[in-house]
């Protein structure tokens, strides 16, 4: 696919008017074809299609689940469902991402699949609202609440340069696997909210992070020893501004794309780059991914990486 074709992509979106030349186009030129990496795919980008449809693309393309999901294992999947808003508003993850995602861990002979959030607004709400929990139980997923300290326990974070323990959700901590799944969207503080600032919902103390340096701490969480096997970034719909809770569906993009890594500074550096061809946001603004690669958490140097671009 040249930049011309992508163009085309795009438009099919509805969002061509505000797309720019460059960053992801450049992005999703690259290929997969270094040999000294055997062929490894190290990034999926996915365009034009409905999540569901773009994660069994993208996860059949990294291999399959199988390859991260094994027969028995405990899985926890981890959405953005912080918010009291409707799929159509882009304040959480798209329901139909987390269904298919849960489907296909099953499918992989996952023994059980916990989805939970440690949510902003109330937790019953969100949960309902989000389409979240419907679309997880449905798709054969235990729903687990996170609105009380006893669901969490401490563990030490010895490579945070500041945030240095942190209780973390037993979901997480009792599962043999889990799988982040943010939505990518602004945020007034972090300036974009993505697969790393989405870890600050498997903790208790959300302030912790706010109180202190909110972009490093973002890096110290991500530091954790059990990292997630996946990070699967939503991209379906965009908030472009208001983040992180939105204001009205003008605050909303209909983007139709999907990122998935297991390198959660990578794949949030190319959803920082495509949220660019949306509105303006400089890398350096979002400094956790710098924190995150000063830390050794992952790259920001996606060419070092075979990322492939698929459009359905």
């Amino acid at each position: 696919m040249d930049r011309r074709d992508f163009l085309k992509a795009i438009a099919l979106t509805g969002v061509a008017m505000i797309i720019k030349p460059g960053g992801t186009m450049d992005l999703l030129a690259q290929s997969v074809t270094d040999p000294a990496t055997g062929g490894k795919t190290d990034l999926i980008a996915v365009m034009g299609g409905e999540p569901d449809a773009m994660f069994r693309k993208a996860i059949a393309e990294m291999g399959g689940m199988k390859k991260f999901v094994k027969a028995g294992a405990k899985v926890a999947v981890k959405p953005n469902i912080g918010w009291d808003k409707t799929p159509e508003l882009a304040g959480n993850t798209n329901p139909k991402l987390i269904a298919e995602i849960v489907k296909q861990c099953l499918a992989a002979g996952a023994k059980e699949v916990a989805v939970f959030d440690h949510t902003c607004d109330d937790w019953i709400k969100c949960y309902k609202n989000s389409g979240i929990e419907d679309a997880a139980k449905t798709a054969g997923a235990k729903v687990v609440p996170a609105h009380e300290e006893s669901y969490y326990r401490d563990i030490s974070l010895p490579h945070g340069k500041i945030l240095k323990n942190a209780k973390v959700h037993r979901a997480i901590l009792d599962s043999d696997v889990w799988i982040n799944v943010p939505v990518l969207k602004h945020h007034g503080g972090a300036n974009l909210t993505i697969s790393m600032k989405n870890l600050m919902g498997i903790v208790w103390d959300r302030g912790a992070f706010h109180r202190d340096d909110l972009q490093q701490c973002i890096a110290d969480i991500c530091t954790l020893q059990k990292k997630p096997a996946l990070n699967v970034v939503d991209a379906y719909r965009v908030m472009k501004t208001n983040g992180p809770r939105g204001q009205s569906a003008d605050d909303v993009v209909l983007a139709k794309g999907l990122f998935v890594s297991p390198d959660i500074v990578a794949v949030d550096t190319a959803a920082t780059k495509f949220f660019n061809q949306i509105r303006e946001m400089p890398m350096e603004s979002v400094g956790h991914l710098a924190n995150g690669q000063a830390l050794n958490i992952g790259t920001t140097d996606l060419d070092k990486l075979n990322v492939k671009r698929i459009k359905l």
